[in-house]
């Protein structure tokens, strides 16, 4: 079997790391690279990584020249959260008969926030006979995968609560800038306004898979406020020095009600200075069920992961656009990529 060929959409620094991961994987090949980065494109691909070797892939802007001319057998695309602003980009590489893989918070549940689009994709997607997925560690994996499995043990189930605490210390620094660390409270509250901290993307689409899953018709979803965790001693980063008083990260909390009570809550923590980080998620039930993670789970290793874990099982899918739910049990790919896969 040839190797499973692969074009990389999007080479920032999700994208870029993940791309290095595919290179590392047996069976894989990096067949196109496309970037509207001024900086990028032209460049080969090794160069544009750090690599101290050419690739031979040039990182091109126009994505029809480079489905084209690579012909892939699916495409890795890390490029925004939101499937507005990406889905002209993934309908064209359906419409090329490519499969897809995202990184887009979104498109892990797009029906709920977009769901004119997501029928269009799927459709489409049905169309040209590939599969478009969204995933990655959070929304993706943590807060609803890992969630939804947890519960194949319970006969009764009365409440969900799952929780992801970070000390963004330990993160990259756009992500620390992301979360406001370093921030004023005013100036806090001046980038919540202006949307230049929108918060944790994809908390609402995990509630909703969680709840569909279960077939539990929620009433509501109350997305609580972003808040700013504010320090109480001096704290930092590498990059970041926090006074007490100032920003040190963010909190928020999103809740799906049904029948006036909070059924499934999940609550997002991430901050510099959090002295215990873990994922934890408790069922109560029958019988009740409590996972914790400790230390939490590395978000930009596992998001990598998960993009690259997930590449076998959406070419081995059915056509359309699918969901963490809708495939098999989520596995890691230990061994060479071409044994995982079926379809090729």
């Amino acid at each position: 079997m040839e190797k499973i060929k692969v074009l990389a959409y999007g080479i920032g620094v999700v994208g870029g790391l993940i791309t290095k991961s595919l290179l590392e994987k047996e069976g894989v090949k990096i067949v196109g690279a496309v970037d509207v980065d001024k900086n990028k494109v032209g460049k080969d691909l090794g160069d544009v990584l750090g690599l101290k070797k050419k690739l031979g892939v040039k990182v091109v802007n126009d994505m029809d020249s480079a489905l084209s001319k690579t012909k892939p057998d699916i495409a890795v695309h890390a490029t925004s959260s939101y499937l507005k602003d990406t889905f002209s980009q993934i309908a064209s590489i359906a419409s090329h008969g490519i499969n897809v893989v995202s990184t887009c918070e979104e498109l892990s549940y797009p029906y709920l926030s977009e769901p004119e689009l997501s029928g269009k994709l799927d459709t489409l997607a049905k169309k040209h006979d590939v599969t478009v997925l969204g995933t990655g560690i959070n929304p993706g994996y943590l807060m609803d995968t890992l969630v939804i499995t947890l519960t194949a043990p319970c006969q009764k189930i009365e409440r969900i609560d799952a929780a992801r605490v970070m000390n963004a210390a330990t993160r990259r620094l756009p992500f620390q800038k992301k979360i406001g660390a370093g921030l004023s409270p005013a100036e806090f509250k001046q980038s919540i306004a202006k949307k230049k901290i929108t918060g944790h993307v994809g908390l609402e689409q995990s509630i909703t898979m969680i709840a569909d899953v279960l077939a539990w018709k929620l009433d509501m979803t109350i997305v609580e406020p972003v808040e700013p965790v504010i320090a109480k001693k001096q704290v930092q980063s590498q990059d970041i020095k926090v006074k007490v008083g100032m920003v040190a990260g963010l909190k928020q909390k999103v809740k799906g009600i049904m029948k006036g009570k909070a059924i499934i809550t999940l609550d997002f923590q991430a901050y510099i200075g959090a002295e215990e980080e873990y994922d934890a998620v408790t069922i109560k039930g029958v019988p009740d069920i409590n996972e914790k993670i400790s230390p939490c789970v590395h978000g930009d290793l596992a998001t990598i992961a998960m993009i690259v874990n997930s590449i076998p099982k959406v070419i081995n899918a059915p056509a359309g656009l699918l969901t963490m739910k809708d495939l098999p049990v989520p596995s890691a790919v230990v061994e060479d990529m071409r044994k995982y896969v079926k379809k090729i």
